[in-house]
């Protein structure tokens, strides 16, 4: 057997520091000292003959022998992960981290969760939001629900993706907006605030285009905002208009907060995948979890 392979250990920590770009975050993935982690991969590095990082402000940054090492050492990991989790099954019952978008998970997701809790009560959720697609592969999350077809491009050809639902996008407002302008053809939104949230990325310009109305970018009004709620909150206070689906959307129109002046729908709209590891050590309770969503959304 090669005697480099004593340097195990020291491979886990370069490969974590490798792939966060920084001995700090390692350290705090792998719950020991920043020190710890730098004399370890010093360690590495003198045992092998090579420089693996060269610091780049705050971040750590790869070598070209570092990067081939990363590749190589990534893959090797996955590896064994695979071997593993093909020989270890969880049972059903269990924590399953569920990770998706904040908007589908506040207006879609929990509302609706306590039904599979009532269904698989030994089955805890955790919901991780984020606009940042999780690493499945790495153990960020078991499963995501993710908008979009694509999750990450560097885990895609290894992921089960799965379909779950496709939705037309409509333009929404508040009454009062609509009343005060009185809102009755789809030219008047360009004299209104454009809102646009970080994690929709519906294109105004298509919603118009498919009502007919050209549109000039650099003369309307946008306003930029972090999350769906932050629009929801922005639109029902008045300050402009959103684009949404009605899933999303739906609740605050039946209690008179939005309104949907328009039912010119933007197609194709938004698009929910649900992203799995197929190989995943929970891939019982990732199951029972899916044929619940898939029945769900068939109600």
């Amino acid at each position: 057997m090669d005697a480099r392979l004593h340097h195990l250990p020291g491979l886990r920590y370069f490969e974590v520091a490798a792939r966060l770009n920084s001995y700090s975050r390692a350290a705090e993935e792998l719950f020991i000292s920043q020190a710890a982690v730098s004399q370890k991969i010093r360690q590495l590095e003198d045992g092998l003959g090579c420089k693996l990082f060269v610091r780049d402000g705050r971040e750590m940054r790869l070598t070209e022998q570092g990067k081939i090492l990363f590749k190589h050492v990534s893959q090797g990991f996955e590896n064994i992960i695979s071997g593993l989790n093909q020989i270890q099954s969880e049972p059903v019952e269990g924590l399953l981290c569920v990770s998706s978008t904040p908007s589908f998970a506040s207006r879609w997701l929990l509302p609706r969760l306590w039904k599979f809790s009532t269904q698989y009560p030994n089955i805890p959720i955790r919901i991780i939001t984020s606009c940042d697609a999780p690493k499945l592969k790495q153990g960020d999350a078991d499963l995501a629900i993710w908008q979009g077809e694509d999750l990450d491009v560097s885990e895609q050809d290894k992921l089960h993706k799965e379909f779950l639902f496709e939705e037309t996008i409509y333009p929404f407002c508040s009454p009062n907006l609509a009343n005060s302008i009185n809102l009755s053809t789809p030219e008047q939104l360009l004299s209104c605030w454009l809102i646009h949230y970080e994690s929709g990325g519906y294109p105004w310009q298509t919603w118009f285009a498919q009502a007919g109305v050209e549109m000039n970018k650099e003369s309307v009004r946008w306003m930029d905002v972090s999350t769906f709620d932050h629009a929801m909150n922005a639109v029902m206070a008045g300050h402009g208009a959103c684009l949404a689906s009605d899933s999303l959307a739906n609740d605050y129109v039946e209690r008179g907060l939005l309104i949907k002046p328009f039912e010119i729908g933007m197609t194709p709209g938004i698009q929910f995948n649900l992203f799995y590891d197929d190989e995943s050590p929970r891939r019982k309770r990732i199951a029972a979890f899916a044929n619940w969503l898939h029945s769900e959304i068939a109600e």
